[in-house]
């Protein structure tokens, strides 16, 4: 074999000398990957509730399996954008809260609904709530 036949780097391509790996870890990182972490926050806010869903809960997760059964989205598809909420989000929302959340997001993104219609059913069944109206 020639020296010829050797193929060499593209000029554009990264030096694997001045790769920052410690970079490449931290942007692949996800909101709920937390091994090695140290915790702020008292373990109380992170203990898990016990006890029965509440009617919320057992509604966004049959909203969110007829979506699946509907095709506007599949399994996988709903745990990335449970993991894609941020940090922030993902700590702050309970369980059934992150569900709700990317269900509402992929049903604007996929234009299954605008976002002025969610705000507006948003709106309406906030003020049914404090007026304590039930849904008929």
């Amino acid at each position: 074999m020639s020296s010829s036949n050797v193929q060499k780097p593209a000029q554009h391509a990264p030096n694997p000398d001045i790769f920052d790996h410690a970079r490449f870890r931290e942007c692949m990182r996800t909101a709920h990957d937390l091994g090695g972490e140290q915790d702020d926050e008292p373990i109380s806010l992170l203990e898990r509730e016990e006890g029965e869903k509440k009617e919320w809960e057992a509604n966004t997760f049959v909203t969110c399996e007829c979506l699946a059964w509907r095709g506007i989205w599949n399994t996988v598809e709903k745990h990335r954008r449970h993991v894609d909420l941020g940090t922030t989000q993902y700590l702050s929302l309970p369980y059934y809260g992150r569900w709700l959340i990317s269900a509402a997001r992929v049903m604007v993104d996929k234009e299954h609904v605008t976002l002025t219609e969610l705000i507006n059913k948003m709106d309406e069944v906030k003020k049914r709530h404090e007026q304590n109206i039930l849904p008929r």
